[in-house]
């Protein structure tokens, strides 16, 4: 059985995010670039699936500039099998992923599609239900955690849902998004780095594909949230009432 798992290039968390002077974006020429914390959730959880001798190959796929390999070969280093890059240098979104994503299950034929429940530069949350949705296969989203069988060629998904866990039953093929709480990704280790960059990444374009990369959505503006207002120190419970009363209108 195999596995697709996609990977992001975005700007680090750690990072302090800067938005342009123009307003079109955030700043991310000169900025540490990693992989999505929730893409690493996706490739632990399959390499976890092929280790227990349930899948036989993760292939690792990107999207988006030449930098993309270097995302690409940290997860060939965390240990999946093979990498594919779709090179675009303009910006894609969701719909366009997701139209690349059924080419390449139409071509790799994995049993399993496995992403991170959502990007942190533009938390769209939108790639792997669109791709559930064009290929009309089972989707099971905000996953928790992961039960395969692989006789009767059923997935279970621990979902979390706003009311507590729902747990869901998908015949494979399937698509699963990942939350936080599925998994601890694992680290690379420095003889697997050495081992990832003789490992193989397959190259392609959207015209390879026969994709048209459409702009479906607009950005209007980016702009920084407010600045938090300094917080006060009140004398007693008294004035605490009146300011949440008369100035917060709580009460």
């Amino acid at each position: 059985m195999k596995i697709l798992v996609a990977i992001k290039r975005v700007v680090d968390y750690a990072v302090k995010i800067r938005v342009k002077p123009d307003k079109t974006g955030v700043v991310t020429q000169n900025v540490k670039m990693s992989m999505n914390p929730f893409c690493e959730i996706a490739l632990e959880e399959a390499l976890r699936i092929r280790e227990s001798g349930l899948a036989s190959e993760v292939v690792a796929v990107s999207m988006g500039p030449t930098q993309c390999i270097d995302t690409l070969r940290t997860g060939l280093a965390m240990g999946a099998d093979r990498g594919i890059h779709v090179e675009f240098n303009d910006a894609l979104y969701p719909l366009s992923v997701a139209n690349i994503f059924k080419k390449l299950v139409e071509i790799e034929k994995p049993s399993l599609v496995i992403l991170g429940k959502q990007a942190i530069d533009d938390d769209c949350n939108q790639t792997g239900q669109m791709i559930a949705g064009l290929l009309n296969w089972p989707q099971g989203t905000f996953a928790s955690k992961v039960v395969l069988d692989k006789e009767k060629q059923v997935v279970t998904v621990d979902r979390e849902v706003d009311d507590g866990t729902e747990t869901v039953c998908l015949n494979l093929p399937a698509v699963i998004t990942t939350d936080l709480r599925l998994n601890q990704p694992r680290y690379a280790t420095l003889p697997n780095i050495m081992k990832a960059k003789s490992k193989p990444i397959k190259n392609f374009t959207p015209e390879d594909l026969n994709v048209e990369i459409k702009s479906d959505l607009e950005i209007v503006e980016v702009t920084e949230p407010p600045k938090r207002k300094a917080g006060v120190i009140l004398s007693s419970v008294d004035e605490l009432i009146d300011k949440l009363k008369n100035e917060a209108n709580v009460i």
